[in-house]
């Protein structure tokens, strides 16, 4: 049974305009990344389904790779 308290589906996340700022699609990430990382990763990212810390990191790394910036987990989520 799910804990009712956690609320999973966030809104959308500020990754989202991020990506959308550098012209970046999920598979762009999923290229830019140095470990394996999947387009639901990226998907799930941007719509807001809370991630585990190491998917977040994933994420991140990818993101930062593939515009050149510094960005932070507390740029990409809100949560």
């Amino acid at each position: 049974m799910m804990n009712p308290e956690i609320e999973r589906n966030l809104g959308e996340q500020p990754i989202a305009e991020i990506m959308r700022e550098h012209n970046l699609k999920p598979h762009d990430l999923v290229a830019a990344s140095p470990v394996e990382m999947t387009h639901k990763m990226v998907a799930r990212a941007c719509k807001g389904r809370r991630l585990t810390l190491n998917t977040q990191s994933k994420v991140l790394a990818a993101l930062n790779r593939a515009t050149g910036k510094t960005y932070t987990l507390r740029d990409l989520f809100t949560y």
